[in-house]
């Protein structure tokens, strides 16, 4: 008894391990280790071409699941310069298909959705779904964090009957977050933004610290490659407050790269982040919206709090991605910019 109780108790001390650490001091930014040389151009380049091999199924992220409202209005969107509009019948179910009313072309948009059916404002065709007048519907695929639409002319790949969703936390007790942003730049350069970790803590000293690439994609018998990225880092609170976890990055498929939490708190935990084009492919001023969802989970009890909370934490999570975007989109525009006037050193 006296054993099993000593290891009840050892086991509680690990659950209850403070998820804060108080960095010793260490090197200043200025001071950390180079990180140039390990990333080097051919391999982000390697693992960027291994991504956009991997089938889509035509499938594209256009926002969150809670921007679609039952009984809510409409939402456009514009994916790849198809136009496209959302929204749910009375029973909640996910509609879309092209944003240009069937009649004289008004945006759909701005109309209005009465008892599940979108009404265009012009003169009041109403569209339950189906096909109609030459209107066809674009099949659409809610996951429950994100909406995802499939536009066959867009992607060109064979199409997929779902979209290539990452493995997530179970239901219950998460807190998720979506954050959207546009920049000037093409799904790839966000991707390969993503696909190098190396950044991190160099580009994003707010954030991160002590990050290290323990493991980076490299070929495995029979000429497959391992293709993720593992990283130990430790996320930056306040001070010298940290949490440290050990993550790895995978590209799913061309157009989304995830970072889970292996070890460390909130193992699980994911952050995907999803470059969506607005703009038509070859396009000369392209523009790309980067749709982040992050699925925060813990085994911890005091993390039921955090999940009852989930509306009053999603703006405080929206707001921390939203700092990473603003530099990481200037990363992903800068590279951009050099590949179209032929500077690009990768």
């Amino acid at each position: 008894m006296n054993g099993e109780r000593t290891g009840r108790e050892r086991a509680g001390r690990a659950r209850w391990t403070p998820p804060l650490r108080r960095r010793r001091k260490g090197p200043g930014w200025a001071g950390q280790e180079p990180t140039w040389r390990a990333a080097r151009p051919a391999l982000i380049a390697d693992a960027l071409k291994r991504a956009g091999a991997r089938p889509s199924g035509n499938w594209f992220v256009v926002g969150a699941s809670r921007e679609v409202r039952t009984g809510g209005p409409p939402r456009g969107r514009t994916v790849g310069g198809v136009e496209v509009v959302l929204w749910r019948s009375d029973t909640g179910e996910l509609r879309a298909g092209p944003g240009a009313c069937p009649h004289l072309g008004a945006p759909l948009r701005s109309g209005a959705v009465v008892c599940g059916e979108l009404v265009c404002r012009w003169h009041g065709l109403a569209l339950d779904g189906a096909p109609f007048a030459g209107w066809e519907p674009f099949p659409v695929h809610d996951d429950g964090v994100l909406v995802w639409v499939r536009l066959d002319a867009v992607g060109g790949e064979d199409p997929l009957e779902r979209p290539v969703v990452p493995v997530r936390p179970a239901p219950g007790r998460i807190v998720d977050a979506v954050h959207t942003a546009v920049g000037r730049c093409e799904p790839q350069d966000v991707v390969a933004n993503r696909l190098d970790p190396w950044h991190g803590a160099w580009f994003h000293p707010y954030s991160f610290v002590d990050l290290q690439v323990v493991r980076a994609p490299e070929a495995a018998s029979g000429g497959e490659v391992d293709d993720r990225f593992v990283v130990e880092v430790s996320f930056r609170v306040a001070g010298r407050l940290v949490v440290p976890v050990r993550a790895e990055f995978t590209a799913p498929e061309p157009r989304t790269v995830v970072m889970r939490i292996t070890e460390g708190e909130g193992a699980g935990s994911v952050v995907e982040t999803h470059a969506t084009p607005l703009t038509p492919e070859g396009a000369a001023q392209p523009r790309t919206a980067v749709v982040e969802a992050v699925v925060a989970a813990s085994d911890r009890r005091g993390f039921a709090l955090a999940a009852a909370a989930a509306p009053v934490l999603r703006p405080l999570i929206r707001r921390a991605s939203g700092r990473l975007w603003r530099d990481d989109l200037a990363y992903a525009e800068r590279r951009w910019e050099l590949r179209g006037t032929g500077r690009f050193p990768g």
